[in-house]
């Protein structure tokens, strides 16, 4: 029997990934992380089809977001699911779907931040992106920012160049020698997430550490920075503070999240954060049934008869 009301959600993250199959019931489930490496549509497909057989449902639609989900290609993934019950795909890159969970789609910003980061804000008539664009070019204030300062920090203090930090023995700690550590993360395929391991240890580091303190405070300021150009992009924070929600492991850190807000009461007096509505998972539900709106704009739709 059909159930073709019924949405596929599914939010593909690198490490793992979730689904959700909503309507006539509920279902829901984990899956593989997806390799940026690789076309994502196939693999989206596949996380269908495996939630399909998991969950024995026939959802119509199918909705989904990725980071790796820049140019989302639909017709692509939904050539590749012709013989299943679904109909319509719609794709996003995840951080459409995340404001969607945090501020449905309401006016505001979201900023997400774990090992890297992305602001984005939704006026009344548009939308603007400001970073997320990777570690090499951009994502001020993320996880990988705090630690790539982290071990420059390190090097520095080893070297006796600038100020002494904790940061130094922290690294001895973690490497057999200091002098070339450098050359064993330059070889470690995952050094990105490894780096980004570090923004945890700075925070704890930063209870005595100046060096730390001041990593991280910096990284607010990044962070506080992208808020307030996203918002003025789109016309919003030009008299009063606008909505914003503040999601990721960074926030995790109170020093992070206390300056966070510190810096943005400069630019909006009183400010405070908006709780979010919900999670990412949530946001990619809610993709399925964005009608209209400025971040329609950023989702591409497919269907067949």
């Amino acid at each position: 029997m059909s159930e073709s009301a019924d949405v596929l959600a599914i939010d593909c993250g690198r490490s793992g990934s979730s689904w959700s199959i909503s309507g006539s019931g509920f279902a829901a489930g984990a899956a593989p992380g997806v390799d940026p490496g690789r076309p994502i549509e196939p693999q989206i497909a596949e996380l269908a089809r495996a939630a399909l057989t998991e969950s024995g449902r026939r959802p119509g639609t199918l909705a989904c977001a990725s980071a790796a989900l820049r140019r989302p290609d639909a017709a692509a993934t939904l050539a590749d699911l012709l013989d299943t019950p679904i109909t319509r795909v719609r794709l996003a890159d995840d951080s459409v779907t995340k404001y969607l969970g945090a501020l449905a789609d309401s006016d505001g910003v979201l900023i997400a931040c774990g090992t890297g980061v992305v602001a984005l804000a939704v006026g009344g008539a548009e939308v603007a992106r400001v970073d997320g664009w990777g570690w090499l070019m951009g994502d001020a204030g993320s996880a990988y920012w705090i630690g790539r300062n982290a071990l420059e920090a390190a090097m520095r203090g080893y070297d006796g160049r600038r100020q002494s930090t904790a940061l130094t023995e922290l690294l001895q700690d973690d490497f057999d020698d200091i002098e070339i550590a450098h050359l064993e993360l330059q070889a470690d395929p995952d050094r990105v997430a490894r780096v980004a391991s570090y923004a945890a240890k700075v925070d704890e580091a930063a209870q005595t550490d100046p060096v730390a303190r001041s990593i991280l405070d910096k990284a607010a300021a990044h962070l506080a920075e992208a808020v307030v150009a996203a918002a003025h992009r789109v016309g919003l924070g030009r008299h009063e503070a606008p909505r914003v929600c503040a999601v990721g492991g960074t926030f995790e850190s109170g020093r992070i999240r206390e300056r966070f807000v510190a810096y943005l009461a400069m630019t909006w007096p009183g400010f405070a954060l908006t709780p979010p509505l919900g999670d990412r998972l949530h946001g990619t539900q809610r993709l399925a049934v964005l009608d209209g709106g400025p971040l329609a704009s950023l989702v591409v739709t497919a269907s067949r008869n």
